[in-house]
């Protein structure tokens, strides 16, 4: 390693931030010994047994404390560029319990910790970091003093001596140290303030589980809206075309009635693979995601699977305003797939279906009078109910199955309805 590279990493580095660093320093300092005579006040009032006034420097130290707290958040913003977490705002309220609250706040009692606790502490280690930066800057310029300075104006007449150079070595030593105890100083007080004057872990995490829960919504009415794409598409194109050619070749079979035996066959045959394709090209569309359903809402979308089904269904739907798309499309297809397992499985004769909305929650009930004894722990043997009570769980709802031996068996979902 090159001479001059070796001085970069080792001179270079820790004084490039050494300045904004000490500044910070410097700037905390008149901020962590603004409490200081508060408290000195506090402890002399009660060695004089003054209890009248003792309470006064408590109620002073919380009304400066709000301001402390932003002259902190600005010392950091304007000098290293950096943004304090902040707590959790509180709720509003207009009551006269909202200063109670307000004083009750773990918020505010974790800053009137970093300021009347850390903050004095912080301050004896500020006075002695900007006396190591005096020190240094002025021991190790010994010599500068000593030619600039007239012999009638220095404090002791050193001289070139071997003591002005033991001075301006230990000034030499204490210059590279600075910078070094400045950076822990800083990084000491930095994580006081972010665990102090911001969130506590509890608020971190709430914090964080709200993100994703945003997060996930997102993503949910994301895929629900390409689903609604695919449908679109599929029904517009696809399925017109094979529409189409159903339509032409069944003028063909119809109007070319001088064809060979053979070619009659083949375009019969034809005929009949496009009417099949287009059925289950249509049962696939329902499935993404029914038109019915945009269209009309889930009323209508669940009368019709309920018309479809070999068994009588009845079907109740008591919505004053329809839910989002997202928990909208849950609901069906909780209710479609259910009835589909009630059809295949339960040797039922009759199902109910039942929607209503109870303040802001949606509660979907499916019954049946079938043979029960539905095991939802071994859902995964074919009965669906895993896959039911997943895709319940990606909008935050609850599944549950009562299903005794012999019937009946009920399917209950909750799921959440925004405001």
């Amino acid at each position: 390693m090159r001479l001059t590279t070796w001085l970069r990493l080792v001179l270079g580095r820790p004084f490039r931030r050494a300045g904004h660093r000490t500044a910070l320093v410097a700037a905390g300092l008149p901020l962590h010994l603004a409490v200081v005579p508060m408290w000195i006040w506090l402890l002399g009032t009660m060695a004089a047994l003054v209890p009248a006034v003792t309470p006064l420097p408590v109620l002073l130290t919380l009304v400066v404390t709000p301001l402390l707290t932003v002259g902190q958040r600005w010392r950091y913003r304007a000098l290293v560029g950096k943004d304090l977490p902040r707590p959790a705002a509180p709720r509003p309220g207009s009551t006269w319990t909202s200063p109670v609250r307000r004083l009750t706040r773990r918020a505010l009692w974790r800053q009137v910790c970093y300021h009347a606790v850390a903050g004095p502490l912080l301050a004896v280690l500020d006075v002695a970091v900007l006396a190591v930066w005096a020190t240094a800057l002025v021991a190790a310029s010994l010599y500068v003093w000593i030619w600039a300075l007239p012999p009638q104006w220095r404090v002791t007449d050193l001289g070139y001596t071997t003591q002005a150079v033991y001075i301006t070595a230990g000034g030499l030593v204490l210059l590279f140290l600075g910078p070094r105890l400045t950076g822990a100083l800083v990084r000491l007080d930095t994580r006081a303030a972010e665990v102090l004057l911001g969130p506590s872990r509890t608020e971190k995490l709430a914090r964080r589980v709200a993100d994703l829960a945003e997060s996930r919504a997102g993503v949910l009415d994301a895929a629900d809206a390409e689903r609604r794409r695919i449908e679109r598409d599929l029904h517009d194109g696809a399925q017109q075309r094979l529409v189409s050619l159903a339509v032409n070749l069944g003028l063909a079979r119809a109007t070319l009635s001088d064809l060979p035996e053979d070619a009659r066959k083949v375009i019969d045959e034809a005929h009949r693979e496009a009417k099949e394709a287009i059925a289950e090209l249509n049962n696939l569309v329902r499935g993404l995601h029914p038109a019915v359903l945009e269209d009309r809402g889930l009323d209508a979308a669940l009368s019709g699977v309920a018309a479809r089904l070999p068994i009588p269904v009845r079907v109740a739907v008591d919505l004053p305003r329809r839910p989002s798309p997202t928990v909208e499309a849950v609901a069906y297809f909780v209710v479609s797939e259910a009835l589909t397992n009630v059809v295949k499985h339960a040797r039922a004769t009759r199902a109910d279906v039942t929607v209503e909305r109870i303040r802001e929650t949606m509660r979907v009930v499916v019954a049946d009078d079938g043979a029960g004894g539905v095991d939802l722990a071994a859902a995964g043997g074919g009965t669906g109910l895993a896959g039911l009570a997943r895709r319940v769980a990606s909008v935050d709802g609850t599944f549950s199955c009562r299903s005794p031996a012999g019937g009946p068996t009920v399917i209950t979902v909750e799921l959440p309805c925004a405001p």
